[in-house]
């Protein structure tokens, strides 16, 4: 069933894609070194890697092919420091903004050219620590903090976050805490007026040009979740208001996870009737950022009435095999990874006049389960219940944890658990 509603589903969106997938056919990525441009997103150059002694050169070569470049985003564990003083220099120049995003870190060399960012943000680690040399050459060493010294005064870089870096060993890394970041002002808008430059003395340390790498490893964030009934939402931007290049990165939608079998339960902003899937997933793009997610029913028993649920947030995940479900997802946001839920499919896992006797997971009855899908839901929200019994006459909702032989039950309705994991069938760029 799934595997039907996924191919009639995805052959809707293949046909709307076909003129996007034409005009992107001739536009791939363009690399240079740890620098990557789209070219079908000019003001966005990529920092993905290692900071290595070409890396500079392999900059300006990515600043030749996004002349108009605005923001770069930052992923490294660092590398050598006299390139990144460079590309700092050349962002500082520029008046880029730097972002790093969830998931991704920025250390040890990358932080310089973090700090040259006209706008900056930090969603993800920024980590700094002393550079570190096997090199007895202490006048090449002072010389290299001397260098990092003025070019982090040109940056207006607080002198909290000076003294940090020199106090921390070159074999330790000093990640900052969010509180930090607010307290430093290591987040900055392009709007605000930059501070009187911090002057400091040379600290007597050692060092040369290399800087000490540190891996480190981030987890996941858990899934979002959600469901269909209506909340209230934060006014956005309005359209007439111009997004700083961060505030476009983290904010605009420039992908979509695409998932069949799945229901985003909930969070309605308003629910429509539409002809397929596409047109359902472009009414939600035409919300100017209010709509962060849909769901599409697909069964086509369904005449009249909406089928098209248009969400504030991605709700509650809840399993159903003719659901067709897309979140949008900005430029900040990781593809969503692979989740498990406990579903009972509203399609092929509920039987009416059915009755499973015994295996009650108390004396009583589930206290605010009314509905035959209020039952449900308990089920699904309970870990230990694996099915259930609903009474229609007493409006009685029994979850079992243990399933009994099957009965006759005139006006029962029982449905059983099942584990499912679900991943996006797709990813589609929205550029």
């Amino acid at each position: 069933m799934r595997k039907t509603i996924r191919s009639a589903v995805m052959g809707v969106f293949a046909t709307l894609l076909v003129a996007a997938a034409a005009e992107r056919a001739f536009a791939e990525d363009q690399t240079f070194g740890p620098f990557v441009v789209d070219s079908t997103n000019p003001d966005l150059i990529t920092l993905n890697g290692l900071i290595d002694a070409g890396s500079a050169l392999n900059f300006r070569r990515a600043l030749q092919a996004a002349p108009n470049a605005k923001l770069v985003t930052l992923n490294s564990p660092g590398g050598n420091v006299q390139m990144g003083l460079l590309i700092a220099d050349d962002i500082h120049q520029r008046k880029l903004a730097t972002y790093i995003p969830k998931e991704s870190e920025c250390y040890s060399a990358c932080s310089f050219i973090f700090l040259a960012g006209k706008e900056r943000k930090v969603d993800g680690e920024l980590g700094v620590h002393q550079i570190s040399s096997d090199s007895p050459d202490l006048v090449g060493a002072q010389l290299a903090i001397s260098d990092i010294i003025e070019v982090l005064n040109r940056f207006d870089t607080p002198m909290d976050v000076m003294h940090v870096m020199f106090k921390t060993p070159p074999d330790d890394m000093h990640v900052f805490s969010q509180d930090e970041i607010l307290r430093y002002g290591l987040n900055r808008s392009g709007d605000n007026p930059p501070k009187t430059p911090t002057v400091i003395t040379v600290p007597a340390a050692s060092g040369d040009t290399s800087a000490t790498e540190v891996s480190k490893t981030t987890l996941p964030e858990a899934p979002t979740s959600g469901s269909t009934s209506s909340s209230s939402l934060e006014a956005g931007p309005s359209p007439q208001a111009k997004l700083s290049p961060i505030e476009e990165f983290t904010k605009r939608p420039n992908r979509i996870a695409i998932y069949t079998g799945l229901d985003l339960f909930g969070d309605d902003i308003s629910s429509i009737r539409v002809d397929d899937a596409g047109a359902c997933a472009k009414s939600c793009l035409l919300m100017d950022g209010q709509c962060k997610a849909f769901t599409f029913n697909t069964n086509p028993k369904i005449r009249k009435g909406p089928n098209c649920f248009l969400k504030a947030s991605a709700g509650r995940a809840d399993g159903n095999s003719v659901a067709f479900s897309g979140r949008f997802l900005s430029g900040a946001e990781p593809d969503p990874p692979t989740f498990t839920l406990g579903t009972i499919d509203p399609q092929s896992a509920l039987f009416n006049d059915v009755d499973l006797p015994g295996g009650d997971l108390s004396r009583y009855p589930h206290r605010s389960a009314r509905t035959p899908l209020d039952c449900r839901l308990a089920c699904v929200d309970d870990r230990q219940c694996i099915a259930f019994t609903y009474i229609k006459a007493k409006k009685e909702c029994w979850l079992k944890g243990a399933i009994g032989k099957p009965m006759f039950g005139k006006n029962m309705v029982s449905g059983f658990k099942t584990l499912e994991s679900f991943s996006p069938a797709k990813i589609l760029s929205l550029d």
